[in-house]
């Protein structure tokens, strides 16, 4: 992985970590929370696509699955939050 594909990566977490809070909470979790969350959320939101057979392609595709994966973490750390 070369430099740029790093920042656009990171970028793309970014913008998925702070929508997702958006969607959430309400609110971002600051630069590092949102790459975080958006990284994290890529992750699982590739595997939910997986999952249901679907496919993203190109930059809003990336930051669509990131999204969506994030909105999913964040509500079921929520979930396990009020345990």
């Amino acid at each position: 992985m070369d430099v740029s594909s790093l920042v656009i990566f990171l970028a793309i977490g970014a913008v998925a970590g702070w929508l997702a809070g958006q969607i959430i909470k309400g609110g971002g979790f600051g630069l590092v929370g949102n790459i975080i969350v958006g990284v994290v959320g890529a992750i699982v939101g590739g595997f939910l696509f997986r999952l249901l057979g679907l496919a993203s392609f190109g930059l809003i595709g990336s930051i669509i699955t990131a999204t969506i994966g994030a909105v999913v973490l964040l509500y079921l750390i929520g979930l396990i939050k009020k345990m």
